[in-house]
């Protein structure tokens, strides 16, 4: 059930809400539980009881933390939370690994059943993660309550594609918020500006980027539009999905931080990571580029300690080498900057065309199915740019032009600049035109997401 569904939005959502405003201070945890697990059940009902499983496990073993801070139990609660991530996400990856040098060498290759990856396993195992870590370091207390807990793990605006929500974000408004006039109004608003991303944008620049990377060996020039259209609609499906995630957190009084902040801007690939995915990359930073001994160490271990994060934010992503390679080519570029430093300054725009030079490559691999294909995709993207141009442009309507265009201008801070300048209006008529406008586009939102079967969802593979 995505939340860009007629399902989700004429059916679930309403009826969550309406039995959310209805119930008591009391009951509204139970409610809003039974609705994160019908929810999470209707499109995985035999993963729940893993989930629920999982849940009860860590929360035994928070309680324990709590009392007796055993590293060794910490180690152990780690390693079977990355035990059953690693299971269901990466066996099949394994297999596949071993029987490749087995047909390399000659051996004979093994046949398993393919395993089904759970939706969301990655967001809410590293949640469970960061909660038990944190209870070990004392920084959160544990939570003794397993029906708040299982609400905090499987709280549906945030559960199959984040953001990464830790429990110290939360903890307090678990046991305590308010919902006002004010908070629905704003969530409403960001749930729609997210549905209007997902639904407008990412699903128009989703059918350009497939039509090209669907081809052995584009054209130069399409070639570079996929690319481009692919960079655009994992970042309008990933923010629209946080946006939306927001949005619908504060209609129940929560208030979840912020995911992306126009990455698309940065004039560095470190600068990059800061505006991307926030919630993954500081997940990382705290858990694990800090134990590692992060950037207070030698030269040396600290290049090291970049490569491994950014090989496992690859792995974290997909089983594939194709998201190793993605994770080690940022990572590396990374080492880079910090190899030069302030030995070579380039100007800020140059440092932007180099930044989304890296991205776009980048996004090559981690969109391609293969390796393989990703190579041949690169070398189409060096070819002359003139070959093929009109069998290129054949594949842009006017309606995919204009969907282009905004795609282009809102990955930067075109919302920001439009807010401010009616903001040097009159504080009642910027309202009325900010509220006629989303109006507006959440009609014509509302009209694609009932007349398309085209729906992709970049992250629930995650």
């Amino acid at each position: 059930m995505v939340f860009s569904s007629t399902l989700f939005l004429f059916w679930f959502l309403p009826v969550v809400l309406i039995g959310y405003y209805l119930c008591g201070k009391k009951a509204k945890n139970y409610w809003l539980l039974l609705a994160s697990l019908f929810f999470y059940s209707w499109g995985e009902p035999k993963y729940v009881l893993l989930m629920f499983t999982l849940i009860v496990i860590n929360y035994i073993c928070g309680l324990l933390l709590a009392r007796d801070h055993n590293r060794y139990l910490l180690c152990a609660t780690v390693i079977f939370n990355l035990g059953i991530l690693g299971y269901f996400k990466y066996f099949n990856f394994l297999m596949e690994t071993v029987n490749a040098v087995l047909s390399l060498i000659g051996g004979q290759t093994v046949s398993l059943n393919q395993i089904a990856l759970p939706i969301g396993i990655s967001f809410f195992t590293f949640q469970i993660m960061s909660y038990v870590i944190d209870v070990y370091r004392g920084t959160v207390p544990p939570q003794k309550s397993l029906a708040k807990l299982a609400l905090y793990i499987s709280l549906f605006p945030q559960l199959i594609a984040g953001p990464i929500v830790r429990y110290s974000d939360v903890a307090a408004q678990i046991d305590e918020r308010n919902v006002t006039l004010g908070g629905i109004y704003t969530g409403a608003v960001r749930f729609m500006i997210g549905l209007s991303k997902k639904v407008l944008l990412s699903n128009q620049m989703a059918a350009i980027a497939d039509a090209a990377f669907i081809q052995s060996d584009p054209p130069a020039l399409l070639a570079w539009m996929g690319a481009v259209a692919y960079a655009l609609q994992i970042y309008f499906d990933f923010s629209g999905y946080s946006d939306m995630a927001i949005g619908l957190g504060k209609l129940f009084g929560f208030d979840f931080l912020e995911n992306f902040n126009y990455p698309y801007i940065s004039s560095s690939v470190k600068e990059f990571w800061r505006r991307w995915h926030i919630s993954l990359s500081s997940w990382f930073r705290d858990y694990l580029y800090i134990p590692l001994g992060g950037s207070h160490c030698s030269r040396e271990k600290t290049y090291r300690n970049l490569l491994i994060v950014f090989s496992m934010t690859g792995l974290w992503h997909g089983a594939s080498w194709n998201f190793v390679v993605w994770g080690l080519w940022h990572g590396a570029f990374l080492i880079l900057e910090r190899v030069l430093g302030n030995r070579f300054r380039m100007p800020k725009w140059l440092g932007h065309i180099y930044t989304m030079l890296v991205v776009l490559i980048g996004w090559v691999f981690f969109r391609a199915d293969t390796l393989g294909q990703a190579a041949v995709y690169l070398r189409s993207m060096a070819g002359n740019p003139l070959e093929g141009a009109l069998y290129s442009l054949s594949h842009l309507d006017r309606e995919k032009v204009f969907f282009f265009a905004l795609s282009l201008i809102f990955c930067l801070p075109a919302g920001k600049w439009i807010n401010s300048r009616l903001g040097e209006t009159s504080r009642s008529f910027a309202q009325t035109a900010r509220d006629t406008a989303l109006a507006a586009v959440f009609f014509v939102t509302i009209l694609y997401v009932v007349s398309s079967g085209f729906n992709p969802f970049i992250y629930f593979r995650f």
